[in-house]
């Protein structure tokens, strides 16, 4: 009911303007958003590299209302490419679809698309395309697959899967044969019970079995490691908090002897900073998903719906005003 809720929240104008009007919001919120900038972003990048851990830049923002705001969006994201490369940093950058148009009209988000993807190529890094909620998943699959046929490559392009959807398997098994980098999630989007599993303990059973198929998959294939610049993932990324989901992908890389550097376990920004250090120990690559911009709001209430202990750190925060 509370997860729901806040997912209520998170879309809602109306709780949008009052809590970012609160100044203690932000302080709670920049535990888990880097800043404002894209220079922010780059700061953060250069503390996590320093400790041997990569990066995804995400430029918050999504369901954009009209062509030029979507327009704008493409062309910061292409920016926030242009900015990696300079600064010579560990990172490569995650992107959702309604950002750059893909609620407004399919055209302009192709064509925002290739943009963003024309400079991955000229940058040579990498596009992680995020799942939004399930009004959008076959396109967004439509989309990934129009890439590929304009001659995209999986070192320029990949795509996330949620654990918590009912058709996810059938997705990911033919997502693989076209070599697809896939980031595994639990999932963090509201979905009807006929479409999701409803129980936590069903959706971690699914995200080991789909972790198994991932691993099985991929431990024959050419090029299934993360590159010398940080930039391109292996096809397996882990994206969890959860030490029972990590150590079970762990133990099955290992029983299939995947190398360590053809999986990376992948989390977010003020997350579990001890789990990634201590993986980075161990030896395997480590991402942390760096989020950054005006647009926090509804990823900062996503955040609060997946973990009560979110929410207590923003209630001490509010006594902190």
């Amino acid at each position: 009911m509370l997860r729901s809720f806040l997912i209520y929240l998170s879309k809602a104008a109306g709780a949008q303007k009052l809590i970012t009007s609160w100044g203690f919001a932000w302080r709670a919120a920049s535990r888990f958003v880097a800043g404002d900038t894209v220079s922010d972003a780059i700061r953060v990048v250069r503390e996590l590299n320093a400790k041997g851990i990569n990066a995804t830049l995400d430029q918050l923002g999504e369901h954009t209302s009209t062509a030029e705001e979507a327009n704008g969006a493409a062309d910061s994201i292409v920016h926030v490419l242009q900015e990696i490369d300079k600064a010579g940093v560990k990172a490569n950058v995650s992107i959702k679809l309604t950002q750059i148009g893909m609620g407004l009209d399919e055209e302009t988000c192709r064509q925002n698309l290739v943009k963003i993807l024309e400079q991955a190529k000229k940058s040579n890094n990498f596009i992680r395309i995020d799942m939004e909620d399930t009004p959008y998943t076959d396109i967004t699959l439509a989309m990934y697959q129009s890439m590929l046929e304009r001659g995209f490559t999986s070192n320029q392009v990949g795509l996330v899967q949620q654990a918590y959807l009912f058709r996810t398997e059938a997705e990911i098994r033919g997502l693989l044969n076209h070599t697809t980098r896939i980031r595994l999630v639990k999932g963090a989007y509201n979905e009807p019970p006929e479409k999701a599993f409803p129980k936590k303990t069903d959706t971690d059973a699914n995200y080991d079995l789909l972790a198994k198929i991932m691993i099985d998959a991929t431990v024959a294939k050419e090029n299934n490691s993360i590159s010398t610049d940080g930039r391109t993932p292996p096809f397996i990324a882990i994206a969890s908090h959860d030490d029972k989901r990590i150590d079970f992908a762990k133990k099955h890389a290992e029983k299939m002897s995947l190398p360590k550097n053809s999986i990376e376990f992948q989390m977010l920004y003020g997350i579990r900073r001890d789990l990634q250090e201590r993986l980075v120990k161990e030896e395997y690559p480590v991402r942390v998903y760096v989020p950054f911009g005006a647009q926090w709001y509804p990823y900062f209430m996503r955040r609060l719906a997946e973990r009560p202990a979110n929410i207590w750190f923003f209630v001490s925060n509010y006594f902190r005003k």
